[in-house]
């Protein structure tokens, strides 16, 4: 069963269409071509935007293995250099503050 009446047919349909626009004034037509364009744009966006980023990044995670034989004085060391690390880094990012706090004169 056909959702148009028995005597259209869709060249018939259009054809009427284009009958009915021809008897607008052009201020109608764009009006209702832009409307028709921006409820497009909505529902191809609604469409596609599912499909974007939709997965969760990789997240990569560095193990370091240690032997199991290690000694308390290794581990400690071995914190204690980490912690330098951590230290220095955090005062590098502080120095590139300061000089962009000089650079924009805060």
């Amino acid at each position: 069963m056909s959702w148009m009446p028995r005597p259209s047919s869709p060249r018939a349909v259009f054809r009427d269409f284009l009958a009915f626009v021809r008897q607008r004034e052009r201020e109608h037509v764009l009006g209702a071509a832009m409307a028709f364009l921006v409820t497009l744009i909505i529902v191809i966006i609604f469409l596609v935007d599912p499909r974007v980023n939709t997965a969760p990044p990789e997240q990569v995670t560095y193990v370091e293995l240690y032997p199991s034989n290690r000694t308390d004085a290794e581990i400690i060391r071995d914190q204690n250099k980490d912690a330098a690390a951590r230290l220095a880094a955090k005062k590098e990012k502080q120095r590139q503050f300061q000089e962009l706090e000089k650079r924009f004169g805060m």
